[in-house]
């Protein structure tokens, strides 16, 4: 693991840059590196679900993710087009909202931007702007960083057998459903990703069963797979409580929709502002 001082503010303030008018800025294939990312493919991913959270904050994207694509040299004379922005603190902040949890790298970055910078959560009034499929794409975000900290913490927590640490979770959210009766009941394919195709409102209680979990870890710190297993069964439960208590409509009782995540995702790249 590298050494805590190169998470310092250095790191961040040497890739600054400043413009004719005095506004600082950075490049994201430059933060893409410091952020320890190293295929930009997936720094593109976070990228556009920053842009996603960006819109739901009424905030100009263009203002915050400006294109500064070029065009470069490849082998034998030919050209490429490299996508690149040029991005604000704000958007910067916005992206180690959405970056890989795991990393410790982000924890500093997120202190780093953060402070001169306005709180960036999303607000209710905002999140309610997005389309069914944006909230989806944000929340499968959310969901995808929460299980990474969620598995970071249960490892040590004592958890070896991960897909019964899980299915704990989603019995007791989903009334004894393991993952593969969620599947089976949502007809989906061999392998297919249960949380790819749920709704925002069905990834809304996986996030809140995800996060509770997590805090109950750390809280107790809980040292064995049983009682890691049994602590992710009942916050399953508290959660299928309060949404029955509050009238909700039950998980397993939700409407699969039509397109999984991938196929949003890849439908004309319509979450990218490049075309």
């Amino acid at each position: 693991m590298k050494n805590i001082e190169n998470y310092n503010k250095n790191i961040f303030e040497s890739i600054k840059h400043i413009d004719e008018n005095g506004n600082e800025y950075w490049y994201a294939r430059e933060l893409m590196k410091v952020l320890e990312y190293t295929k930009w493919q997936n720094f593109n991913k976070v990228i556009k679900l920053s842009i996603i959270t960006c819109k739901a904050n009424n905030l100009n994207v263009l203002e915050h993710f400006t294109d500064v694509s070029k065009m470069i040299k490849i082998g034998k004379g030919g050209q490429r087009k490299q996508i690149d922005f040029k991005l604000s603190r704000e958007a910067c902040y916005i992206i180690t909202l959405n970056s890989d949890p795991r990393k410790e790298v982000i924890s500093y970055a997120k202190m780093y931007f953060a402070s001169k910078t306005r709180s960036f959560e999303l607000f209710e009034d905002g999140y309610n702007n997005l389309s069914e499929d944006e909230k989806r794409l944000f929340r499968r975000k959310q969901t995808k960083n929460g299980n990474l900290s969620l598995n970071y913490t249960a490892l040590k927590s004592g958890v070896k057998d991960f897909d019964k640490f899980h299915n704990a979770g989603y019995k007791g959210l989903y009334g004894g459903e393991t993952a593969d009766d969620i599947a089976k009941r949502k007809g989906l394919r061999y392998k297919e990703d249960i949380l790819d195709n749920m709704n925002s409102e069905e990834l809304g209680a996986n996030i809140f069963r995800i996060t509770q979990t997590e805090a109950k870890l750390k809280r107790d710190k809980v040292d064995n797979e049983y009682t890691a297993s049994s602590v992710h069964y009942e916050i399953g439960k508290k959660v299928r409580k309060a949404i029955k208590d509050m009238g909700g409509t039950m998980p397993e009782e939700l409407p699969t929709p039509n397109k999984s995540i991938k196929e949003i995702e890849k439908e004309n790249d319509k979450y990218d502002i490049i075309k």
